[in-house]
């Protein structure tokens, strides 16, 4: 499931994105809910792709079969790859197949450049190469090694980030929980179980309603946690202060004052972790600082 850092993460992108073109706040929550159903189509799209590199591999081996001339290694060819048990249960699992049925974008074409070069990168790679070699199949050790490709040609991999921008302008702001996502889809997988579900994106009507409240009560409160912002700066203007430090620190006020029940340091460090996200390198301390004493001041435990 969508964890609540990441609800709070898309809180703030909206906040954000509603002091940069405001609209009224029905249409800006539905933006929202939008934006974070549109993370689990992204998810989806790069288990999508993992499964086609498996699709790429089996049809490479066919060619070869069928070839006029054929090599040793055309005929006998080395099956590891396509019988990776985590790739397996990934292409098998009912979820994805039902959601990429109903979303036939999500597909990926065999044809694909990216999926192509892609493929033709982790082929001559020597970690490709070496798991190649390996005698035997392990699922653990063929659950390292998908988690390694994925992060590796994947996760890191700004081709594929830049790809998935013009595919989907929010996919850019959102490809970071996506990673996670797919990372704790391939750590979860069970060698005697059948993957059937993979991880929602909202848990329950609780966290919706976290998510609509935290929105509403940050954009209702903006003047008086901005003035509440200001008291704590010293020998600095609120004016100098980035529009995302005020949004992150608005937003962390909001949750602090309105949701009594979650720890202050709790909040704190989710908000310092959303700073490293998507603010500048020594945000995150201005925030610490601020909501520190905030919390000290209010006596906020």
């Amino acid at each position: 499931m969508l964890g609540r850092r990441q609800i709070r993460e898309k809180v703030v992108q909206t906040v954000y994105s509603y002091y940069q073109n405001p609209v009224k706040f029905d249409v800006l929550e539905k933006n929202m809910f939008s934006g974070i159903e549109k993370i689990y189509n992204l998810y989806i799209y790069q288990l999508n792709f993992l499964v086609a590199l498996k699709e790429l591999a089996e049809t490479q081996i066919e060619i070869g079969k069928n070839k006029y001339i054929k090599t040793d290694a055309d005929i006998n060819p080395n099956q590891k790859f396509i019988n990776n048990q985590v790739l397996n249960k990934l292409e098998e699992n009912p979820e994805r197949l039902f959601f990429t049925g109903q979303q036939k974008q999500l597909k990926w074409d065999l044809h694909d450049d990216l999926l192509v070069k892609t493929f033709q990168r982790i082929t001559a790679g020597k970690r490709y190469q070496d798991f190649m070699k390996e005698d035997g199949y392990s699922f653990e050790e063929d659950q390292k090694f998908i988690g390694k490709l994925f992060l590796r040609y994947i996760a890191e991999n700004d081709d594929f980030q830049d790809y998935l921008s013009d595919k989907e302008l929010s996919w850019y702001d959102d490809i970071h929980i996506a990673n996670s996502m797919v990372q704790k889809t391939i750590g979860f997988l069970k060698e005697d179980e059948e993957s059937r579900t993979l991880i929602k994106m909202i848990k329950d009507e609780e966290d919706k309603t976290f998510a609509g409240k935290l929105l509403r009560d940050t954009l209702n409160n903006w003047e008086a946690n901005e003035k509440k912002l200001s008291e704590r700066l010293e020998n600095w203007d609120l004016e100098r202060v980035s529009l995302m430090d005020k949004v992150i620190l608005a937003t962390a006020i909001s949750e602090l004052d309105n949701f009594p029940f979650t720890p202050s340091r709790v909040i704190i460090n989710e908000y310092i972790e959303i700073a490293k996200v998507f603010a500048t390198d020594r945000s995150n301390i201005f925030i610490n600082g601020i909501l520190d004493k905030y919390c000290k001041d209010q006596n906020r435990i």
